[in-house]
C-alpha cells in the first residue's frame, strides 16, 4: 500500500490492518520454512507495508 492510502485511514483502521498484515506474516514465515511458499518476494513487501503503518501510527501520535 501506498502511504497516502494509509494516511486517510482511522486509527482503528490501521490498527485493524496492522493486525492483518502481522498475521499473514506468520502464516508467509510458517509456509516458507514447511517449504510450501512459492514466492518469497510477498515477506518483503509485508514487512515494508506493516513498517509503513507503524510509522503511519507513531506520526498520528506527535
Amino acid at each position: 500500500m501506498k502511504p497516502n492510502e494509509l494516511r486517510n485511514l482511522s486509527a482503528d483502521e490501521l490498527s485493524k490492518k496492522h493486525g492483518e498484515l502481522t498475521q499473514e506474516l506468520f502464516n508467509l514465515t510458517f509456509q516458507l520454512h514447511t517449504g510450501r511458499l512459492e514466492n518469497t518476494a510477498k515477506l518483503k513487501t509485508i514487512r515494508k507495508d506493516i513498517a509503513r503503518i507503524s510509522t503511519i501510527i507513531t506520526e498520528s501520535k506527535a
